[in-house]
C-alpha cells in the first residue's frame, strides 16, 4: 500500500473572496484618486505579495513572510498614490486613504488565527514603512511626511486597525474565559443544593414538601380570613392546575382550567388578587358565596394560587385581602423552593424508576402471566381430570411462593443502602447472605475494607453492581456456590462476584440486560467492568475503581530494589 501523503490545506473560499473584493475596492479608489492607470501596478504587487499567505495560510514561514510583504508593499503604495493623487488640494497626502483600507486584510487574518502579536508586529511594520516612505518622498518641494493630510490619513487607518485587533483579542479572551468556566454551572448547582440542604434541615419537620407547605399556609390564612373552603393550586403543564392542599368539610371540585372565564384564570394572568361573588368550584350548589383568589408570585413567576371561599356575601373586603396577601407573599418563595426541590428529586429518581419498571415488566409481570396461564389450564381440567387439576394447583402454589420470594428480594434490594457506620463491605455481605440463603447458594465472603470511605455516590453504585451480579448468579447461572470478594482502600475499590454455574453464554436475555445496567453504572463512576468465565465453570463479574495503593507501593518498592 502506498504511503499516504499529507493533504495541503486549500485556500478558504471566504478568504479568497474577501481579498478579491478588497483589491477591487482599492483599485477603484486608486483610479479615482490618481486618474492614472499605471498606479494599478501597486494593486498587482499587493495581490502577488499576498498570494503565498492565501495559498498556504498555516505555513510557519511563508504565511507570516507573505503578510509582512503585503504591509511593506501597502506602505510604499500608500506613499506613492498620495504623492500623485489629485485629491486633497493644499492639504495634500489624502490620496493615501485610497490604498490603506487594504490594511484590514492582513490584520484581520492574524486576528482570526489568534496571532495577535503578529498582528501588532504588522501594524508596526506598516507604520515604519509609511514614515520612511513619507520621509523619502518629495511633493511640491517638501517632504511628504510634513503634509498634515498624509499623517492624518496614516494615523487614522493605523488606529482603526489597532482598535480592531484589540477588540478581537479582548473577545477571544472573554470566550476563552467562558470556555474555561464550563464547570461553573456545576459549581453553582453544588452551592445552591448545599444551601437548599441547609435550609431544608432548618425548616419545621426538615422537609420541602409542597403539600405540607400548602397545608400550613391554608391553616395560617384561616386565622386571618373567613374560610369555609380553601385550596392551594399549582401549574402542572398543559394549561391546567393541580390541587396541592385543600381545607373544608367536603372535598371540592375546583376549577383547574386556566383558559376558562373565571377569577382563577384572571388572577393567574394578572398576578393580582381577585374577588368574586360566585364559587370557583364546578359543582357548587348555590347560595351566597364570596371567593378570594390570591396568586403566589415569586419574583416575576406565578407558582400557584390560593383560593378561599366563604358562604357569605362580601366576606373579603380590602383589609382582609391585605392581611391575606401579607401571608401569601413570603409563602410564594417557600412554595417555589419546594416545587423546584420536588422537580430536582424527580429528575434524580427518574432513572431508578425506569430501571425498576423494566425489571418489574421483565420479571414479576412475566411470572404472573405464567401463573395466569396455569390457572386457565387448571380450570380447563377441573371437571375432567381431578388428579391433573390437583397437580396443576400444587405447581401453581409453588410458583406463587417463588414469585412472592422474588418480590421480597426485590424489596430487600431497594431497602439495602450503604450504612455510614457499617460500610460498603458490610452492605454487600448482608445482601449476598440473604440472597444466597433464599436461593440455596453456599456463599463464600472475602472482605477487606479500610477505615477510609469512598464517596457516597460511588459506594451506592458499587452496591447496586454487586446486587445485580449476585441476583444474576441466583436467577440465571444455576450455581451452587457464590464467591464474593470486596476490597476497599480509597480511592481504590474492587468488587468481584463469582459463581460455579453454567456460564454467561447460556443466560437468558434479561440476564444480559442486567450486564448492560452494570456496565452503565461502572462507567458512571469511571470504573472498569470485567466479565470473564471462571474455571472450571461459571462466571466472574468484577468492577474496579481507581488503582490499588498497595499495588502501587509494591511496584515502587520493586523499582527501588532494581535501582539498587
Amino acid at each position: 500500500m502506498p504511503a499516504s501523503t499529507p493533504t495541503r490545506p486549500h485556500p478558504h473560499p471566504l478568504a479568497t473572496a474577501a481579498r478579491v473584493v478588497m483589491l477591487a475596492l482599492v483599485a477603484v479608489l486608486t483610479l479615482f484618486a490618481t486618474h492614472d492607470v499605471t498606479q494599478l501596478w501597486w494593486i498587482v504587487l499587493l495581490a502577488v505579495a499576498g498570494l503565498p499567505a492565501l495559498m498556504a495560510p498555516e505555513h510557519p514561514l511563508f504565511g507570516p513572510l507573505s503578510r509582512v510583504a503585503e504591509v511593506l508593499v501597502l506602505g510604499l503604495a500608500a506613499s506613492q498614490v498620495a504623492a500623485v493623487a489629485t485629491i486633497g488640494g493644499e492639504i495634500g497626502g489624502l490620496g493615501a486613504s485610497a490604498v490603506l483600507p487594504y490594511l484590514a486584510v492582513p490584520v484581520t487574518v492574524t486576528a482570526l488565527r489568534r496571532r495577535f502579536r503578529e498582528g501588532a508586529a504588522l501594524l508596526a511594520v506598516t507604520a515604519a514603512t509609511l514614515l520612511v516612505a513619507g520621509a523619502l518622498t518629495e511633493v511640491g518641494g517638501e517632504r511628504q511626511i510634513g503634509q498634515i493630510g498624509y499623517l492624518a490619513v496614516c494615523a487614522q487607518w493605523l488606529i482603526l486597525a489597532g482598535l480592531g485587533l484589540y477588540a478581537a483579542g479582548t473577545l477571544h479572551r472573554v470566550m476563552q474565559a467562558r470556555g474555561d468556566g464550563k464547570p461553573q454551572p456545576y459549581a453553582e448547582a453544588t452551592r445552591l443544593l448545599t444551601q437548599l440542604r441547609t435550609v431544608a434541615r432548618q425548616l419545621p419537620g426538615a422537609t420541602l414538601d409542597p403539600g405540607g407547605i400548602s397545608e400550613h399556609l391554608l391553616e395560617e390564612l384561616r386565622t386571618v380570613a373567613p374560610t369555609d373552603r380553601g385550596a392551594v393550586l399549582s401549574a402542572s403543564g398543559g394549561g391546567r392546575l393541580v390541587v396541592l392542599a385543600q381545607i373544608g368539610a367536603d372535598r371540592v371540585d375546583w376549577e383547574t382550567t386556566l383558559d376558562a372565564d373565571s377569577a382563577i384564570a384572571d388572577a393567574w394572568a394578572s398576578q393580582q388578587p381577585q374577588t368574586a361573588a360566585r364559587s370557583q368550584s364546578r359543582s357548587h350548589r348555590g347560595g351566597d358565596v364570596s371567593a378570594l383568589i390570591v396568586p403566589l408570585v415569586a419574583g416575576v413567576r406565578t407558582v400557584g394560587l390560593v383560593v378561599l371561599e366563604a358562604d357569605a356575601a362580601q366576606a373579603y373586603p380590602a383589609p382582609v385581602v391585605s392581611r391575606v396577601t401579607g401571608l401569601t407573599s413570603p409563602a410564594a418563595l417557600r412554595l417555589e423552593a419546594a416545587l423546584l426541590f420536588d422537580e430536582v428529586r424527580s429528575l434524580a429518581t427518574n432513572e431508578e424508576r425506569q430501571r425498576l419498571a423494566r425489571e418489574i415488566h421483565d420479571g414479576v409481570a412475566q411470572e404472573l402471566v405464567m401463573v395466569g396461564y396455569g390457572i386457565d389450564n387448571a380450570l380447563a381440567t377441573v371437571h375432567s381430570d381431578a388428579a391433573e387439576t390437583e397437580e396443576s394447583l400444587r405447581l401453581l402454589r409453588q410458583e406463587v411462593t417463588r414469585v412472592i420470594q422474588e418480590l421480597r428480594l426485590s424489596l430487600f434490594e431497594l431497602r439495602s443502602e450503604v450504612d455510614r457506620q457499617g460500610g460498603l463491605a458490610a452492605a454487600i455481605a448482608e445482601y449476598a447472605r440473604t440472597v444466597g440463603a433464599s436461593g440455596g447458594l453456599r456463599v463464600h465472603l472475602s472482605l477487606d475494607e479500610s477505615t477510609a470511605r469512598l464517596p457516597a455516590a460511588t459506594e451506592a453504585e458499587l452496591l447496586r453492581i454487586a446486587q445485580e451480579a449476585v441476583t444474576n448468579a441466583r436467577k440465571h447461572a444455576g450455581a451452587a456456590n457464590l464467591w464474593v470478594t470486596c476490597e476497599v482502600d480509597p480511592p481504590y475499590a474492587q468488587i468481584e462476584v463469582s459463581d460455579d454455574g453454567h456460564g454467561i453464554g447460556d443466560q437468558r436475555p434479561d440476564g444480559h440486560y442486567g450486564l448492560a445496567i452494570m456496565a452503565e453504572r461502572a462507567e458512571r463512576i469511571r470504573g472498569r467492568l470485567e466479565i470473564r468465565p471462571r474455571q472450571p465453570s461459571g462466571t466472574t463479574v468484577a468492577v474496579v475503581v481507581g488503582s490499588s495503593p498497595r499495588r502501587d507501593n509494591l511496584r515502587g518498592s520493586a523499582a527501588a530494589a532494581e535501582g539498587e
